[in-house]
C-alpha cells in the first residue's frame, strides 16, 4: 500500500514554480520505493467551458534519499492559470493527490486541485548570465597584501575626523587587489567578491563610518575606480560587501543622538533605542539600543524608518552608477526587514540591469529568494555537509548524500544554480585547517564545491595551501611565497574544467552510484553531454571500469586503470549527443 503520510506536495514553493511565462516545474515526495510511477495531470483554471481537460505529463524520479523519492516534471505549458493534481501508481493501488488530500479518485473539479493562480512575469527569478557563470574570488582587503607590503608590515592607524582612528592590521589597500589582477584572472576567476571597504574604523571594516568613501587605509575613491574599470577590461566583476544592519557608534547620525538624545533628528534612525544612549565599554554591560550580535560598538539600523531607507537607497545607487560594481553581498541580510530589501533590489535593477544581491543567510533561505529580494545567498549549507563529510569524516556515503539532496530541492532551479557555495570564508575556519592539513580531504571537496550545482567561491589563499583557525590566522597575509609550492594548478584544472563544460553550471545532477565504503559517484548532464565525477572519500580502492565506459578522462588523481584509489577523484565526460545513454 501507498503511504499516504509521506507523500507531499507545497504550491506556490521549491515543490511548484515557473521557469519562464509558458514552463513550469512541478515535484512531489513521496516514501522511498512506495511509487512505480507519477503521472501529472494539468489543465486550464479557468477554461472557457466545463469541465476542464486535462493533459498528463510523466513526471521523472529525480532523486532518492533517507526515507524519500523525489519526482520531478519541467513542461511547457499554453495556459498562463493552471490547476493539476497527481495520479500516483503503486504495485497494488493507484491513487490521486490533490489539494492536501489522497483519493481512490481523481478530483472532480478543477476547484478541488492545486492552483498556480497566475504566471506573472515579475515573479519568474532572473539572474543575469554572467552571474550564472561566475567564478567567485573572495578578498578579505586588510589580508590581501602584496609581497612588499608585507615585507614592510603595514599595519596600525590612521586618523581621520573627529579625533577617530581608523585601523589596519596587515595594511592591504585596493592598489594590492589592482596589482594582482592579473595572477587571480590567469587562475581562471572571472569574479571578485570584496569584504567591507567602505571607511570603516576596525581593521575588517564592518563598523561603518562613511557609506560613500573608500577607508582611507584601503586607498582613495579612485583607487577603487581604476580597479573596477581594469577589472571590467579583464572580462572580471566586481561585487562588494554592503553593510546595511549595523553601523559604528561613531557614525555621525549615531553620534548626533548621544549628544542630543531624543532631540536628535535622527532619534529614530535606530533600532529600539532608548534614551539616555551612552556609549559604555564596560564588559557586560546592556546598551540602550539593538545592535550587531552583542557587539555594542555596532548599534542597529532601524531599516523600516522612510528617511534611513532612502539615505541607503541613495548608496546602493551611487556605488552601482558612480563607480561600475556589478552587485552587492548584503551583511546579516536575515536581520533586515523585508520591504527594505524589495526596495533595494528594485533600485539596484534599475541602476544596473545586470546587477546582482547576495544575501548573508547562513541557514534555509526559500522566504528570501522568490524574486523580489536577493538573487543569492552565500551557502554555508554546503560548507557543512561537505566538512562532515570530506573533511572530517563524521557522516557517511548515505548520510552526505541524504543531506545534498535535501539541499539540492531546497530551492528553485534558477536560486539554485546561483547558490554562492564556499568552503570558508572571514568568518569561518579555513577548510584544510578543519581538515587536520590532510589535502586528499581538501582537494575532494574542491572537486565537488567545482562540480556541484551552484557558483563556486574560493577564499583567498586557498589555491596556496593557506590554513587558520583563529581570527588572526584564518584572515592571515596572503602567503605569495607558497605560489609555487600550493594548489595553484589545481585549481586553475578546475575553473578551466567549469568553464569548459558548461554542464556543470547549467546541468541535471544525478546520483550513479555509492556505497557506504565511502565512493560516491555522480552525474552532471544535459541532451548533449554527461559529466561522471567519481569521488572516493575512503582509504579502499574501488572498480570503476563500468562508470567511465565510453568517454574521456578530464581529469583525475590516484586513477590507475580504471581503478579509483583510496582518496582520489577522476572525472570523465560521455558525448550523449551520438547515442549516449
Amino acid at each position: 500500500m501507498i503511504k499516504r503520510e509521506a507523500i507531499l506536495h507545497i504550491p506556490l514553493s521549491q515543490y511548484a514554480f515557473a521557469n519562464t511565462e509558458s514552463n513550469l516545474t512541478i515535484r512531489l515526495r513521496t516514501a522511498r520505493n512506495d511509487v512505480a510511477r507519477v503521472i501529472l495531470w494539468y489543465g486550464d483554471r479557468v477554461p472557457p467551458s466545463d469541465p476542464s481537460h486535462f493533459i498528463p505529463v510523466q513526471m521523472d524520479k529525480i532523486m532518492s534519499a533517507g526515507l524519500f523519492d523525489y519526482f520531478d516534471a519541467t513542461f511547457e505549458t499554453p495556459f498562463e492559470r493552471v490547476c493539476y493534481y497527481f495520479q500516483l501508481i503503486g504495485e497494488e493501488e493507484t491513487l490521486y493527490h490533490y489539494a492536501e488530500q489522497t483519493e481512490e479518485i481523481p478530483p472532480r473539479e478543477s476547484d478541488d486541485c492545486y492552483q498556480y493562480p497566475y504566471i506573472r512575469r515579475e515573479e519568474l527569478g532572473w539572474e543575469p548570465r554572467w552571474f550564472q557563470e561566475a567564478i567567485v574570488y573572495n578578498i578579505f582587503p586588510d589580508s590581501f597584501v602584496s609581497e612588499k607590503e608585507e615585507m614592510n608590515a603595514a599595519g596600525g592607524k590612521i586618523p581621520w575626523e573627529r579625533g577617530i582612528q581608523l585601523e589596519s592590521r596587515l595594511g592591504g589597500t585596493i592598489n594590492s587587489i589592482r596589482e594582482k589582477l592579473g595572477y587571480i584572472q590567469e587562475l581562471g576567476f572571472n569574479c571578485i567578491y570584496l569584504n567591507p571597504i567602505f571607511t570603516a574604523g576596525a581593521y575588517h571594516k564592518y563598523d561603518l563610518l562613511d557609506y560613500f568613501h573608500i577607508s582611507p587605509n584601503l586607498g582613495t575613491d579612485e583607487d577603487f575606480r581604476h580597479l573596477v574599470k581594469e577589472a571590467h577590461h579583464r572580462g572580471m566583476r566586481i561585487i562588494i560587501d554592503g553593510v546595511f544592519n549595523h553601523c559604528s557608534w561613531y557614525f555621525s547620525k549615531f553620534d548626533d543622538v548621544v549628544k542630543n538624545g531624543a532631540k536628535s533628528q535622527y532619534a529614530d534612525w535606530f533600532y529600539r533605542l532608548e534614551h539616555p544612549v551612552i556609549r559604555s565599554e564596560k564588559r557586560g554591560e546592556k546598551p540602550r539600543y539593538s545592535c550587531f550580535a552583542y557587539s555594542q560598538k555596532m548599534p542597529k539600523w532601524n531599516t523600516s524608518n522612510p528617511d534611513v531607507r532612502a539615505y541607503f537607497m541613495e548608496v546602493c545607487r551611487y556605488w552601482l552608477k558612480e563607480f561600475g560594481i556589478d552587485g552587492w553581498r548584503l551583511d546579516v541580510a536575515n536581520e533586515v526587514d523585508r520591504e527594505f530589501w524589495r526596495e533595494f533590489k528594485r533600485v539596484s535593477r534599475a541602476s544596473n540591469p545586470q546587477s546582482v544581491l547576495i544575501g548573508e543567510v547562513w541557514e534555509s533561505a526559500e522566504t528570501w529568494l522568490n524574486g523580489d529580494m536577493f538573487d543569492s545567498t552565500m551557502n554555508y549549507s554546503f560548507r557543512r555537509i561537505c566538512l562532515d563529510f570530506f573533511g572530517q569524516g563524521k557522516i557517511g556515503t548515505e548520510v552526505f548524500h541524504d543531506r545534498v539532496v535535501k539541499m539540492l530541492l531546497r530551492y528553485r532551479t534558477s536560486s539554485l544554480r546561483v547558490q554562492l557555495n564556499l568552503l570558508d570564508s572571514h568568518d569561518v575556519n579555513r577548510f584544510l585547517s578543519d581538515c587536520q592539513g590532510d589535502e586528499n580531504r581538501f582537494k575532494l571537496a574542491e572537486v565537488f564545491l567545482f562540480t556541484s550545482p551552484g557558483i563556486p567561491c574560493v577564499f583567498y589563499g586557498d589555491e596556496l595551501g593557506m590554513d587558520g583557525d583563529t581570527e588572526s590566522a584564518l584572515r592571515g597575509p596572503m602567503p605569495w611565497k607558497r605560489a609555487g609550492l600550493g594548489y595553484s594548478d589545481f585549481f586553475r584544472r578546475l575553473i578551466a574544467l567549469r568553464k569548459q563544460n558548461p554542464v556543470l553550471t547549467y546541468g541535471r545532477f544525478r546520483l550513479v552510484r555509492k556505497n557506504e565504503a565511502g565512493l560516491y559517484i555522480f552525474s552532471r548532464s544535459d541532451e548533449e553531454e554527461e559529466l561522471i565525477i567519481c569521488l572516493n572519500n575512503s582509504a579502499e580502492e574501488f572498480d570503476i571500469s563500468a562508470d567511465l565506459q565510453g568517454g574521456e578522462l578530464l581529469m583525475q588523481e590516484g586513477c590507475s586503470d580504471r581503478i579509483l584509489g583510496g582518496m582520489g577523484y577522476a572525472i570523465l565526460r560521455r558525448d550523449l549527443g551520438q547515442g549516449g545513454k
